[in-house]
C-alpha cells in the first residue's frame, strides 16, 4: 500500500485543559476511559442484559461514532485521493487507543457500488479485555471495532457496508482481520448486523410505514424520547425547522404506542384557510350552512381511539386554540353548527417550526394550550447538525424513488456524496429528498447520480466541501460534465420516450411541489416561482 498521510490533522484537533478537567476534540468534549473501566462496563452489561443485547449496544455505539468520523474525514481531507481520505477512519480509531489498523486491500467504485476491503487490526483492546476476563472465545469479540468500521465505511462510501471479523485476537488469532463488502453481497446478516445497519434496508416498508434511517446522536436522542413515552398517552410536541421530519417522527411515535392499530390522522394547520379550520378539526353538522347537506366528521372524530397529529399548530386562530384545548382536556367538542356534544378518545401529537414559548410571550399562542401540549417537548435537530444521517437518507430516497418512478440509478458518485455531506441543507431532510428524487429522474438509466443531477436552478450555490456551482450548472474546480441544458435534454428525451408531453411535466412538477410542501399551496407556489393565485388556477384546471 502507498504511504498514508500522517496524524497531524487529527492530533491538532485535540486540546487538554487539566485545570478545568476537560479534553476537547475541536468543540466536542471527550473523556479518557481506562481499560479497567471499559472492562467493568462491558462485563456488567453482559451480566445484566445478556451478551446478544450488549453486543448490539456496543456495535451501534461504534457505528454511530464511525459515521461521525466519516463526516470529519470529508471535511479535513477533501482534496485527498480515496485511500488517503479513507485512512482517516483507521487512524482516528488508532488515536482513541483501540488498536492500530493496517490497510491490506481497498478497492472501491462508488458509481457502480463496488466496495471491497481487507483490514488487519493489531493489539485490539476489546480482544485483550475478553481474553483477560473470559479466555479464548469461539466467536469474534470486537463489537465496538466492527461497528465503528461499518459505520465509517457506510457513511464514507454512501452505501451500506458491513465489516466482519474473519479472524479475531479474542479467538486466539494473531490479529483481527476485517473484511468489508456491501451489505447486499454478504450471504446473510446476523441479528445484530441486520437490526443495526440503518442503511441496509431502505424502502422495505411501504411509504406510509417507512422509517427514515439515522445514526446520529441527535436522531437517537429524539427516538429515545419517543420510546420513553411509547406506553403512555402523553402529548408530544415536536419542535424544529421546516423539513426536519417532524411528521415522520410523529408516525413513529404512533407505531410504537398502544394505539398502533387505531387510526393515525394528520392535519397541516397552515394548509387550511382560517375560516375552514374548525370544520376540518371538529366536523360539520347537517344544515350548518347552505352546502352542508350532510353531516361530516372532523379530524378529531376520525382519529377516535388513535392519534391526531397537528402540524404547524402555531397557525391556529385563538378560537380554534381554545376549542382544541377543550377537546384534549375534556375529550369532547361540538361540530360546527351543532349543539350536541361529541366525545372522543384521542392522543394528540403536535409540531411547530416556530418558538411557541416566544409566541406565548407575544400573545400569539395560548399559554394553557402550550403547557398542555408540552408535556414532553422533543426538539428535532436540523440536518446540518446530524450529517452522519445523510448517507443513509440518500440511499433510502434513491431506492424509494427508483422504485416509484421505475428508474435504475445505481448509486452516487464519490463527488456527489462529498457534496451532499458538506451541503448545509436549509430545507433539511425535505430538501434532500426533493434533490434525490429529481436526480433519479435526470440520471441516465443504469448510471450513478452525479452533482449535476442534484444541484440545479435554485439549488446552485456554495457547497461546504469547497465545490462551487457556476451559473451554467457546472461544478467549478472539478472536471466539467454535461451542463444543465444537457440534463434538461435528458429529461425531455425520457418523457418523449414514454409518450409524455408538456402538460404531463407540469402536472408532475405541481404534484411534487404540493407533496414537498405537505399540501401548503402558498409554499408550493413559492417553490415553483408562481403566485398563489397562479398555482390555484393551474390546480383548478388539473382538477386537483
Amino acid at each position: 500500500m502507498k504511504l498514508l498521510p500522517g496524524y497531524a490533522d487529527l492530533t491538532n484537533r485535540l486540546r487538554f485543559s487539566p485545570e478545568q478537567g476537560r479534553i476537547w476534540r475541536d468543540s466536542e468534549r471527550c473523556v479518557l476511559l481506562s481499560q479497567s473501566a471499559l472492562t467493568t462496563l462491558r462485563s456488567q452489561l453482559v451480566a445484566q442484559i445478556g451478551q446478544a443485547r450488549a453486543r448490539q449496544l456496543f456495535w451501534e455505539m461504534g457505528f454511530a461514532e464511525g459515521a461521525r468520523c466519516a463526516v470529519e474525514a470529508k471535511e479535513l481531507r477533501p482534496d485527498r485521493d480515496f485511500l488517503e481520505a479513507f485512512a482517516f477512519g483507521p487512524q482516528a480509531h488508532a488515536l482513541t487507543g483501540f488498536g492500530w489498523t493496517e490497510i491490506e486491500t481497498l478497492d472501491s467504485d462508488s458509481a457502480s457500488g463496488h466496495f471491497r476491503g481487507s483490514f488487519l487490526v493489531h493489539d485490539a483492546i476489546e480482544a485483550a479485555i475478553h481474553l483477560a476476563t473470559d479466555g479464548v472465545s469461539a466467536d469474534p469479540v470486537c463489537w465496538l471495532q466492527t461497528g465503528f468500521a461499518s459505520g465509517f465505511a457506510s457513511t464514507f462510501a454512501g452505501q451500506p457496508i458491513v465489516m466482519r471479523e474473519i479472524e479475531c485476537q479474542g479467538m486466539g488469532d494473531a490479529a483481527c482481520l476485517l473484511h468489508a463488502r456491501p451489505e447486499a453481497e454478504w450471504p446473510e446478516l446476523d441479528d445484530v448486523e441486520n437490526s443495526a445497519v440503518p442503511l441496509a434496508a431502505p424502502c422495505r416498508r411501504s411509504d406510509s410505514q417507512e422509517i427514515v434511517p439515522g445514526v446520529s446522536a441527535g436522531y437517537h436522542a429524539v427516538r429515545n424520547m419517543i420510546e420513553r413515552a411509547a406506553g403512555t398517552d402523553a402529548s408530544l410536541l415536536f419542535l424544529g425547522e421546516t423539513g426536519v421530519g417532524k411528521e415522520v417522527f410523529a408516525k413513529l411515535a404512533h407505531r410504537l404506542s398502544l394505539r398502533k392499530d387505531a387510526p393515525f390522522v394528520a392535519l397541516n394547520c397552515a394548509a387550511i384557510p382560517e375560516g375552514l379550520i374548525e370544520a376540518e378539526l371538529f366536523g360539520v353538522a347537517k344544515g350548518a350552512y347552505t352546502s352542508a347537506v350532510a353531516s361530516r366528521p372532523g379530524r378529531f372524530e376520525l382519529a377516535h381511539g388513535g392519534t391526531l397529529f397537528l402540524d404547524e399548530i402555531s397557525m391556529l386562530s385563538p378560537l380554534a386554540q381554545s376549542k382544541v384545548l377543550r377537546a384534549i382536556q375534556e375529550g369532547e367538542f361540538e361540530r360546527v353548527g351543532d349543539t350536541r356534544t361529541t366525545r372522543v378518545d384521542v392522543r394528540l401529537l403536535a409540531a411547530s417550526n416556530v418558538d411557541l414559548e416566544q409566541a406565548v410571550d407575544e400573545g400569539n399562542f395560548r399559554a394553557d394550550l402550550f403547557f398542555r401540549l408540552a408535556t414532553l417537548p422533543i426538539r428535532v435537530p436540523p440536518l446540518r447538525q446530524r450529517r452522519e444521517d445523510i448517507p443513509g437518507l440518500m440511499e433510502h430516497f434513491r431506492a424509494k424513488y427508483a422504485l416509484r418512478h421505475h428508474r435504475k440509478a445505481t448509486g452516487f458518485t464519490a463527488r456527489s456524496i462529498n457534496a451532499l455531506l458538506m451541503h448545509d441543507f436549509p430545507g433539511n431532510v425535505r430538501e434532500l429528498e426533493r434533490m434525490v428524487e429529481r436526480a433519479v429522474l435526470l440520471v441516465d438509466e443504469g448510471e450513478a447520480i452525479d452533482i449535476r443531477h442534484l444541484f440545479l436552478g435554485s439549488d446552485r450555490g456554495r457547497i461546504r466541501a469547497g465545490l462551487a456551482l457556476t451559473d451554467d450548472g457546472r461544478v467549478a474546480g472539478t472536471e466539467t460534465g454535461p451542463d444543465q441544458t444537457q440534463s434538461i435534454s435528458q429529461l425531455v428525451g425520457l418523457l418523449r420516450e414514454n409518450g409524455e408531453g408538456l402538460k404531463a411535466v407540469e402536472s408532475m412538477m405541481v404534484r411534487a411541489a404540493l407533496e414537498a410542501a405537505r399540501g401548503n399551496v402558498a409554499q408550493a407556489a413559492r417553490d415553483l416561482g408562481l403566485t398563489r393565485r397562479q398555482l390555484a388556477s393551474r390546480l383548478e384546471k388539473m382538477g386537483l
